[in-house]
């Protein structure tokens, strides 16, 4: 999976679960002495739920996730594709949360859990 030119790999953020939820728009116009009356509107939101485990040594660098906020901070959508080639479009990063534990005396993280959420642009 690649995010623009940030790939998802080993030696960078590997993720464990892809969730996406797509959503479709019906609005209703309230009618008297019937039910309301439902009207197709388009596609509404599409989101994109990465998440993974950084262990720096066996997988990823926390360099990854910094990366990934400067990449945020810009405010740019970046293509979404997956290792089979397939386009999910253009998305933007709305959120990164990230949890550190296990650290050695260097005051080090040996692991960080994170949770990438993207939604569509176009």
């Amino acid at each position: 999976m690649s995010l623009g030119l940030f790939a998802f790999e080993t030696g960078s953020a590997p993720f464990q679960q892809l969730a996406r939820r797509s959503e479709w728009r019906h609005g209703e116009t309230e009618r008297v002495g019937a039910a309301p009356a439902g009207q197709y509107l388009g596609p509404g939101n599409d989101t994109v739920t990465l998440s993974g485990i950084i262990a720096p040594g066996i997988a990823g660098r926390h360099s990854a996730l910094r990366t990934l906020r400067e990449m945020a901070s810009e405010g740019e959508a970046h293509p979404l594709v997956d290792a089979q080639g397939y386009v999910y479009g253009d998305f933007a990063i709305l959120s990164l949360d990230e949890t550190r534990t296990h650290f050695i005396d260097t005051g080090e993280a040996r692991k960080a859990d994170f949770s990438l959420e993207l939604r569509s642009v176009s």
